[in-house]
């Protein structure tokens, strides 16, 4: 190799060099942008709506006057359907994203199953709603209900948990398995005792990243019916007497915080609308509060792991 060959080979990797810095600069201003633009909407929002926040505020239901108005039955609805949500989404999701990454053999329908999941999750949310309004609404009819609201959610982040079980299980080292295998496990107990375990943290964290997606949904519950305005809240699902559980509330009219929003920013008085400021501060605050929390479970599962 001459020196003419030498000083070629430094030219490229100087260039590759300055394209990786360039890359990691366009990134960088890439987050920024989208961190700054989130920083100052959020901002806003907060000195228009933090004045408003007050225990009152939490514990009074929606008032024809801006200054009584609350966010009980908003926050109480958006808790219950979250309820139902994850109890239908997550079973389901991590059970399929299992069964398609571990049991599913090459085959033409399973590949197809494969597309239409990566498809689905990228559907926008309305068409959900009017999926749930002709199915669960007239079809089934269970009404405009919570359990309706639940459903209809739990199918909007069903392919996000699916997604999410399956990357984090792809994401265990073939070494588990055949360490399971040698030792004579079988097939569901290597799932269950070690590639499960291993991938819960990734699985925990696509699951409230898409609970935090379907806590602000609002053109799918609006499409089944949820109410603008409601003052009285569903039947509680603990009840004193027995047998101590009570499903009434899952038939129960029901708002959400985002639909509480629409009906506020859609008057015209400038008091509805720093009501509004303040139930979407707080419905940034819960959304940031489920990320912070898939954070954390993955700090404590991941440091609890042992390769």
């Amino acid at each position: 190799m001459d020196q003419q060959d030498i000083i070629r080979i430094r030219g490229v990797i100087a260039a590759g060099k300055r394209k990786d810095v360039i890359f990691a600069a366009l990134g960088v201003l890439a987050l920024c942008i989208g961190v700054m633009t989130f920083l100052t909407l959020f901002i806003d929002m907060a000195i228009d709506g933090v004045g408003r926040l007050s225990l009152d505020f939490f514990t009074n239901f929606p008032s024809r006057r801006a200054g009584q108005a609350g966010i009980l039955s908003a926050w109480v609805g958006s808790t219950l359907v979250m309820l139902v949500t994850a109890s239908i989404a997550v079973p389901l999701g991590v059970a399929a994203g299992i069964y398609l990454e571990e049991y599913a053999k090459k085959h033409w329908f399973n590949d197809l199953i494969e597309i239409n999941i990566s498809n689905l999750a990228g559907v926008p949310s309305i068409v959900y709603g009017l999926l749930a309004l002709g199915l669960f609404v007239y079809q089934f009819g269970l009404g405009q209900s919570v359990v309706t609201a639940g459903m209809t959610l739990a199918l909007l982040i069903l392919p996000v948990v699916i997604v999410a079980t399956r990357e984090a299980i792809r994401a265990i080292p073939g070494i588990i398995r055949e360490g399971a295998y040698a030792l004579g496990a079988s097939k569901w107990q290597t799932v269950s005792d070690h590639i499960l375990p291993y991938s819960m943290p990734g699985i925990l964290t696509g699951v409230i990243i898409g609970l935090a997606r379907a806590i602000g949904e609002t053109a799918p519950v609006i499409t089944i019916g949820a109410l603008t305005f409601i003052a009285f809240l569903p039947p509680a699902p603990v009840s004193a007497a027995p047998p101590f559980v009570n499903f009434d509330w899952l038939t129960s009219s029901f708002t959400v915080m985002p639909i509480q929003m629409f009906n506020w920013t859609s008057r015209p008085e400038a008091a509805f609308h720093q009501n509004a400021a303040a139930a979407g501060f707080v419905l940034v605050l819960m959304t940031l509060g489920m990320n912070a929390l898939a954070i954390w479970l993955r700090y404590r599962l991941r440091r609890n792991i042992k390769w």
